[in-house]
């Protein structure tokens, strides 16, 4: 049975969320369908463009995203922090990106007078708005719903696109956040639909490797800050260089399909992750069999756990993945 989302979501825990969306029948709508001999390889784009755009809306940065032929994934950040030091007059701009918002919000936004009698029911919105900006149900909704009426308006048809729910997932530790994201960025190179991580289309891995070129990170992503800690901004504590050298190398074990050498350099990652190179491998290539709930040691289970007040540790004997052998 389903459980509510409130269920799962711990921000207390981890800012570090794995979501997934697949089409209903786990049908090609987003591909080439062999079956009906029709190519719908453009709504990728389309997906992408829209995770691209909802970053530029929402307090959530996207780390990763590979969208599929069937079915999609992110990685999300949530920024509590950028939420909360947007001002009254910023919430209503950054909704009024994506909805229309009311007359009363409208006429705030323009500087109009507000009558005293309508000030509370102002701020209840604002307050509204601003735990929207922040909910990862809302960015899944904001991507899904727009796709979903464009495809059936390209159909002609109507009903639902995507199943019901999406998955999410949250990821408790460094270790759970790195290899959930070579997971995703890996998705196309496992398929065969590409060869190598440039050529892989409608993930974030290609648009890092692309900036990468060009000594650069991608302006919508998540960034890579490098291996201190201290005093950085907001981002992935580690190194870019060595995270896109440990992906593409285990890329390259993953689709030739044999045991392989992980360099020095991507070995640092894995020695501050505590994994072994065998478990890395393994993770990465099974992470959606290995996990069906949140990711992390048995440590940061047993806190997560605690603060949303579940008697069992469901899952615990998936933690045995994230140690050093």
């Amino acid at each position: 049975m389903p459980r509510a989302r409130s269920t799962l979501i711990s921000l207390e825990d981890t800012p570090y969320y794995h979501c997934c969306s697949r089409v209903v029948r786990h049908a090609y709508l987003c591909g080439y369908d062999k079956y009906t001999g029709k190519n719908y390889d453009h709504r990728r784009a389309w997906v992408e463009a829209q995770i691209l755009k909802l970053t530029e809306v929402f307090a959530i940065d996207v780390a990763a995203f590979a969208v599929m032929s069937n079915h999609l994934h992110v990685v999300l950040y949530v920024d509590l922090e950028t939420v909360n030091s947007w001002s009254d007059r910023e919430i209503v701009e950054q909704w009024h990106k994506l909805f229309n918002g009311t007359d009363l919000t409208k006429k705030f936004v323009n500087g109009d007078v507000i009558e005293e009698c309508m000030v509370a029911t102002l701020k209840h919105l604002i307050a509204t708005y601003r735990s929207r900006l922040s909910d990862i149900s809302w960015f899944m909704r904001c991507l899904n719903e727009p796709i979903a009426r464009q495809a059936n308006f390209e159909d002609d048809c109507t009903g639902h696109f995507w199943e019901g729910r999406f998955k999410s997932q949250a990821l408790l530790d460094e270790a759970a956040v790195l290899a959930c994201m070579a997971y995703v960025e890996l998705n196309p190179i496992r398929a065969k639909m590409a060869k190598t991580p440039e050529k892989s289309d409608y993930t974030s891995l290609q648009l890092r490797v692309n900036a990468a070129l060009k000594g650069k990170q991608p302006s919508k992503l998540l960034p890579f800050i490098g291996n201190e800690k201290k005093y950085q901004p907001k981002g992935i504590n580690f190194s870019l260089q060595d995270y896109l050298t440990l992906v593409d190398e285990t890329g390259r074990i993953i689709r030739d399909d044999k045991r392989g050498v992980i360099s020095a350099n991507a070995e640092k990652i894995l020695n501050r992750l505590n994994i072994h190179s065998d478990n890395w491998i393994k993770i990465t290539s099974e992470f959606g069999k290995l996990f069906h709930g949140p990711v992390g040691t048995l440590q940061e289970l047993t806190h997560y756990c605690e603060h949303l007040e579940k008697r069992r540790r469901h899952f615990a004997h998936c933690c045995q993945y994230l140690k050093a052998s």
